[in-house]
This record gives structure tokens, sequence and C-alpha cells, in this order.
């Protein structure tokens, strides 16, 4: 079979971490041929390797621009595409506007996030248009969410999305040497995109309350992702609360995962989620989380057995947690232990990618 992936967005993260990760798994199966439609010059589509994935591109200077609409009708009819699976909702826009246009191949989604669908008729309209077949969905709560605006709910299967078992440790430099930090110094890792979802006000406000408010100074917050317009508001509280010695902010990295092994806890502190691969790369790489509870994530850290969860915007419960997992050795290396073994049981990116070729099948074949 031939699939044509979509992609629409400039930035890169978890959801195009997740595209990666299913080109690398089957690439090397004798009946598939992934093909992918990106945004020229974004970020995702320099990353992508040709030899991973055949690769198109399009402008996208407008979200709804149709030089992207009709090269997905141009491809599909060159190539001869037997499914199309769609990435995000820009790209599920444009692919439903093509439909207008010329006959495709059936569409397969992928929802990442735990945002509701919005009420309004033109959203519905698209995500329950006719030529979907299959909603896969990042959690369990994703599911949930997105079965409130789906009249027909069998389309939707939860699929996890989960890491690669042989990820690299490489990076261009090491966090305590580049910053300069002292062999005690406590290093609490994020990587999170400078967007609403993540959250980065009440990250801040974490840092604050352990700092300045608890006078913890042996503590540094390094945080890796995209920056955007919301950055220099981030910026800007750090300077209001003098917090620049205590927090480095890298930006983006292409590699960023591998920095993880050089954290001593990771951190999440988003308001809303799927299920982030921060969290699935931090169990890989043995180091403890500390996140808020939010989409997904409850489903693969219980608090108090492989990790600590706190409820989001809870600052003080955040940094209470925070403190007591980086004074405890122990218990930091109980729930690096567990959080491996569910990774590698349940979480793998092989297995994300035998239920997703799954559900190929069943929507080209009626078949697994």
């Amino acid at each position: 079979m031939k699939v044509l992936h979509l992609s629409a967005v400039r930035n890169f993260g978890g959801g195009e971490n997740h595209i990666l990760n299913l080109g690398t798994e089957l690439k090397d199966l004798p009946d598939i041929q992934n093909l992918i439609l990106t945004v020229k010059n974004s970020d995702f589509s320099n990353i992508l390797n040709g030899d991973l994935v055949r690769k198109y591109e399009a402008p996208l200077k407008i979200k709804f621009d149709l030089r992207y609409t009709f090269k997905i009708i141009t491809i599909c009819k060159k190539e001869k595409i037997d499914l199309i699976h769609i990435h995000d909702p820009t790209a599920l826009t444009l692919a439903v506007a093509a439909t207008k246009l010329a006959k495709l191949p059936p569409f397969i989604f992928s929802k990442k996030t735990s945002f509701p669908i919005k009420n309004r008729r033109s959203t519905l309209y698209k995500y329950n248009h006719w030529n979907i077949k299959k909603v896969l969905c990042v959690s369990e709560e994703t599911r949930k969410v997105t079965a409130r605006s789906i009249k027909d709910t069998s389309k939707l299967t939860t699929v996890y999305h989960g890491t690669s078992p042989n990820k690299s440790t490489n990076t261009p430099f090491l966090l305590r040497e580049k910053l300069e930090l002292k062999p005690d110094t406590i290093i609490v890792g994020t990587i999170a995109n400078h967007i609403r979802a993540k959250n980065l006000e009440t990250w801040l406000a974490v840092v604050d309350e352990i700092i300045n408010v608890r006078n913890e100074k042996n503590f540094h917050f390094v945080q890796i992702g995209e920056h955007t317009e919301r950055t220099p508001a981030y910026l800007e509280i750090i300077k209001q609360k003098n917090l620049n010695d205590h927090i480095s902010l890298l930006g983006f990295m292409p590699e960023a995962s591998n920095f993880i092994p050089q954290f001593d806890i990771s951190l999440l502190t988003s308001q809303s989620e799927g299920l982030p691969q921060f969290i699935y790369e931090s169990f890989y790489h043995k180091t403890p989380v500390v996140s808020t509870n939010v989409g997904g994530i409850p489903e693969i850290i219980k608090t108090g057995e492989n990790g600590l969860l706190s409820n989001p915007y809870e600052v003080e419960s955040l940094a209470d947690k925070l403190i007591a997992l980086s004074q405890d050795r122990e218990l930091q290396k109980k729930f690096a232990e567990r959080s491996f073994r569910i990774l590698q049981n349940n979480f793998t990116t092989q297995v994300m990618a035998e239920k997703t070729l799954s559900e190929y099948k069943k929507v080209l074949y009626g078949t697994n």
C-alpha cells in the first residue's frame, strides 16, 4: 500500500516526532510505502531524512493555502496513493478542501491532543467528514474527549505513541559544563515548545516558588523548545523575578531528547496534553518525572508508583513534589526503573507501528 502522510505545521514537536518514529518502524516493511507532504522550509521538513520517507513540499503562507490542497491532489494522482494519514488539524482542513476538487483515497486522522473539538459548524463538519474512516487517538482521555463531537464513535480507537528502544544520548555539549553548574546542582529539565498548552507560566511560577520563596538555590531549570510570540513575556518574568541565574532557555534543538539523561528530574506543567513524547522519552532514559495530571498522563504515570502528579496550575504542590523527589535518591531510582519497564512492555514505537498498520489494513481491506 502507498500511504501519504500530511503535516501542515512549521515547528517541530511531539506530533512530528511521532511521524518520524512511525516512518522509521514502517520503512523496511515490504508491503507499505510511506510518502509525506510537509510545509516548505518548515523545521519539520528540514529535519526529515529522505531515506526515511519520500518527501514532497508545498508552501503554506496562511492556514488555508490552496497550493497545499492542490499538491495533495497532484501527489495522489501521480503516486496512486491508497490511503492518506493526516497528522494535524490544519492538514485536515486542507485535505477536506481537496475532496471538493477531486476524488481522494480514504483518510485516517491522528488526534494528538486532548483539546475538545470546538462546537462550530465548520469544525464539526471537517472532523465528521465522510472520508475519515478512522481517528487514531493518542490516549484514552483523548478518545473520550473526541467522542463528544464525533457522530460515528466506532471510528475512534486509541493508539499510544511510545518511543524507540534505540535512542541516542549524543549531545553537542554537556549541560553541566556548558552552563557551569556545580556537581551538586539539581538539573530539572523540561522539553516543550513555547505554546499555550505547555503552560510555561506555571513552570516559571514553580521556579520562582522554589528559588525565591523557599530559597532552594541548588536547583537549575533547563527548558528546551521552540520560541514563539509568547517567549518575550517569559523573558520579562525571568527578569522581574531575578531568575536569570537559575534558568536556561535553550530554544529549539533537533535532538532535544538526547539531553534527558543529563536531567536529574523531568518536569512538565502542561494545562492540556494528549500524551507528551517528553514523558515517554524520560521513561526510556530512566529520568524520574514530576508532571501535571492532564490528558493521558495519568494513564501511564500512577502518582507515588512511577512518578509524581499534581493538578494543573497548583504551583505549591508541584514545588513540594519536586523538592521531595530531589531529596530521595531511592524514590528517584524506583520511579525510573518502574517507568522503564512500563515503557518496554507497552509503549514502544514498534507496538505503535504495528497497531497503526493494523488500522490501515482495516480501512483498506477490512482485515488486520
